[in-house]
């Protein structure tokens, strides 16, 4: 009698363990899911964000070269003197921007995928 109350223990102790043991890894999935979704999502939005800001960034471009060009009287030099700036702009941030550019985006997709705020 007692043997078999022991057994019945046992074997619900191991059906709670195994129980136990689905419960938390099916929390773990859908926590995974939770979190990659939200990179994901902050993802695209960084990239159609910048998109826009490109497409905007070009055309504010293109109106500046034209201002230049009318004010100098070259119609080809606005064009050289706003893509020799992007030029210098583009070598300085390749020698000095790395480290600034890691951080800037490390921190905004951290704060972004582990903000355990509930929406």
């Amino acid at each position: 009698m007692a043997f078999e109350k022991i057994s019945n223990s046992i074997h619900d102790l191991n059906s709670n363990i195994q129980s136990y043991m689905h419960s938390n890894s099916e929390y773990y999935k859908l926590l995974a899911f939770k979190q990659g979704m939200k990179g994901g999502t902050a993802l695209v939005r960084f990239l159609i964000m910048g998109f826009l800001l490109s497409v905007a960034g070009m055309m504010l471009s293109f109106a500046l070269a034209i201002i230049i060009s009318e004010a100098i009287g070259e119609p080809s030099s606005g064009y050289f003197i706003v893509g020799g700036f992007y030029l210098i702009v583009f070598v300085l941030i390749f020698i000095f921007g790395k480290e600034p550019i890691e951080k800037l985006v490390l921190r905004k997709f951290s704060k972004t995928v582990f903000n355990e705020k509930e929406e």
